[in-house]
């Protein structure tokens, strides 16, 4: 991948990911209290994961919680997989899975009809008309 690319999709994914946590959760006017349920936190019990590499400026303030299903589950699985191939940190695999599920919910969406003004498609809602490559491989997880 070329520098100039690289680049920008590094600078989208966090400024997606920065826009995620100045937005805060969806649900906090639920008095509820709940706890983060996550890939993260999970995997970082697992002897070997540094936390702090993670999640380097902690977890403040309340955390909402998401329940994965299969698919979702299988998107996140295949983007840690993507992250490990390149020779990424850990935390590019949390940075690419907040994006999208900012972007898709995890969902590897096709072409939504009237529901969408513009050609997005994929985990991370990508354009082929933007030069992201074809619509198979933005669809390819």
């Amino acid at each position: 991948m070329n520098t100039m690319l690289r680049k920008s999709v590094l600078g989208i994914a966090g400024l997606a990911f920065a826009g995620g946590l100045a937005a805060g959760p969806l649900n906090h006017h639920d008095a509820t209290p709940t706890t983060a349920m996550s890939p993260v936190a999970v995997q970082a019990d697992k002897p070997g994961v540094d936390e702090a590499k993670l999640i380097p400026h902690g977890v403040q303030g309340a955390q909402s919680k998401i329940t994965l299903n299969d698919e979702q589950t299988a998107n996140a699985k295949a983007i840690i997989a993507a992250t490990k191939k390149a020779g990424l940190p850990e935390r590019a695999a949390v940075i690419s899975i907040a994006t999208s599920l900012q972007e898709s919910k995890l969902e590897n969406l096709g072409h939504l009809g009237d529901r969408n003004d513009h050609d997005s498609l994929g985990l991370f809602q990508q354009r082929p008309s933007s030069g992201w490559g074809t619509p198979e491989q933005i669809t390819d997880p």
